[in-house]
């Protein structure tokens, strides 16, 4: 499990209604002078849990006149390898309903983050206004990404049942653990309820990572000392990065918060290009 939260080290931008206006990579604006967004965001849960985990945020981007999507990638492991062609594919069609002339923040929560490269490609028909990892994997810079390091899948080896199939992510783990993640009782029992059992095989795999994924603006969100590392490379490449103090299903947990962090690196992102630099790829 991600350990316990660590002292904070950078400033905040507290975002509470919108953001100011901004460009897309291409000069166009994505909020109106009236304070209308015209860009959607498309919520991207890891693919060990399920869509529940993104639904607050969703709500509270809807409540402030936001557009987003969440698709539901719980039946990407129901066939064989390879897993990841049918994750983009899935984010592609479902987020069919949004034209394709609306700029897109793709966010990416835990290993989702691995795959927002190959998801990036697959819904190239629009353009990407920002990518937001939250407490999530990075991908490398290029080449493949592997979901799952050797000693994690050792580790994995000794959970699964005869068929290759692992328990539910939360059953990784004790109890008191899952109760710590979701103190609410009744949030615990249905975000619990709608995981999904993997293959160990997804989590063997190797994701590709296409050249045109350098050219996308990003941003990090840590929750958890679990994710520091990945914060540090991050910052470290000059991508804005924040610090929201909460255990790694935070976004569950703290929704407005968690939003208002992520229109802040939004805004972040928007202002760095708008000074004519940017950020280094990873």
């Amino acid at each position: 499990m991600p350990g316990p939260p660590y002292q904070d080290r950078r400033a905040r931008t507290a975002v509470s209604t919108g953001l100011p206006a901004a460009e897309t990579p291409d000069g166009r604006r994505f909020v109106r002078n009236d304070g209308r967004m015209t860009l959607a965001f498309v919520l991207v849960h890891s693919p060990s849990v399920g869509p529940g985990t993104w639904q607050p945020v969703a709500e509270q981007l809807r409540t402030r006149g936001i557009a987003s999507v969440v698709p539901d990638l719980r039946t990407i492991g129901n066939a064989g390898p390879p897993y990841w062609p049918r994750v983009a594919a899935e984010v592609a069609q479902q987020i069919g309903t949004i034209g394709t002339d609306l700029p897109l923040a793709l966010v990416a929560h835990s290993n989702a983050g691995l795959f927002l490269p190959t998801i990036h490609q697959a819904v190239a028909s629009h353009p990407i206004a920002a990518a937001i990892f939250v407490d999530a994997g990075l991908p490398a810079a290029n080449g493949e990404t592997p979901v799952a390091s050797a000693t994690f899948q050792a580790h994995l080896r000794g959970l699964v049942d005869d068929d290759g199939i692992l328990p539910r992510w939360t059953d990784w783990w004790t109890p008191e653990d899952v109760a710590e993640l979701l103190p609410d009782p009744t949030v615990r029992a249905s975000i619990v309820a709608e995981q999904p059992r993997l293959p160990l095989a997804y989590y063997q795999q190797m994701l590709p990572v296409p050249a045109s994924w350098a050219a996308v603006p990003a941003a990090y969100l840590q929750f958890n000392a679990g994710y520091a590392d990945e914060a540090k490379r991050a910052e470290e490449a000059g991508w804005p990065v924040e610090y929201l103090p909460g255990e790694h299903l935070h976004q569950v947990v703290a929704p407005a918060a968690v939003t208002d962090s992520i229109l802040s690196l939004v805004d972040r992102l928007s202002q760095t290009r708008k000074d004519g630099t940017q950020p280094a790829a990873m």
